[in-house]
C-alpha cells in the first residue's frame, strides 16, 4: 500500500474543480426548468458564467502548478493496461476541461451576451454576435459536459475500485484525512 500523499495545493485545486464542475453542470440543468426570458433564469445564467471564470482561474492555476511544482506520484503497482488507462482518463479529462473553458465564453460571446463577473466587471465580446455559430458552440459546450461527467464518474469509480477491491492506498492520496483512518 502506497502511503504518498498530494500536496495541498494540488489537493485543494483537485477537490474545488469537482465542486465547481458539479455547480456549473447543477446550475445549468436549472436554468433549463425556469421560463425564457425571466429573472431567475437570467440570474442563473449570470452566476453560471461567473462561476465558469472561477472555474477558468483556478483551471489555469491547476495547470500552470502540475507543470511546475505539483507533486506527481508514480502509479500504483499492477498491470500496464490500468496505468495507461489512468494516464489516458486523465489526459481526457484535463483537454475536456480546457475545452470547456474556452467554449464557454467564446458560446457567451457569439450568443451576444456580455461576460460579467459577479456584477462587478463586464468583459467585451470575444466574437460577434453569430446565432447559428452560438447553437454550435452551446451544443458542443453541452456535449463536452456531459462526456466529463461521464468520464469523472468512471475516474470517482476507479478511485473507489482502489480503494475497496485492491487497497492499495491510491483513493488516500486525493482525500485529505483518509491515509490517517486508514492507518489505524
Amino acid at each position: 500500500m502506497t502511503t504518498e500523499r498530494y500536496d495541498p495545493l494540488t489537493l485543494a485545486l483537485h477537490w474545488l474543480t469537482v465542486a465547481l464542475v458539479l455547480t456549473l453542470w447543477s446550475i445549468a440543468q436549472v436554468w433549463g426548468w425556469l421560463p425564457r426570458g425571466s429573472a431567475p433564469r437570467h440570474a442563473a445564467q449570470a452566476l453560471h458564467v461567473s462561476l465558469g471564470m472561477v472555474f477558468i482561474l483556478v483551471l489555469l492555476a491547476r495547470l500552470l502548478w502540475r507543470a511546475t511544482a505539483g507533486r506527481r506520484l508514480a502509479p500504483p503497482p499492477g498491470p500496464r493496461l490500468l496505468e495507461w488507462g489512468a494516464r489516458a482518463a486523465h489526459g481526457a479529462l484535463y483537454l475536456l476541461l480546457i475545452l470547456m473553458a474556452i467554449s464557454g465564453p467564446l458560446n457567451r460571446s457569439a450568443g451576444g451576451d456580455p461576460l460579467g463577473f459577479f456584477g462587478l466587471v463586464t468583459f467585451p465580446p470575444l466574437l460577434a454576435k453569430d446565432k447559428a455559430l452560438a447553437e454550435t458552440i452551446n451544443d458542443f459546450h453541452g456535449t463536452v459536459a456531459t462526456i466529463i461527467l461521464i468520464l469523472a464518474g468512471i475516474h470517482a469509480a476507479a478511485a473507489l475500485a482502489h480503494h475497496y477491491f485492491w487497497r492499495d492506498g491510491v483513493l488516500a492520496r486525493m482525500v485529505p484525512g483518509l491515509a490517517s483512518r486508514e492507518r489505524r
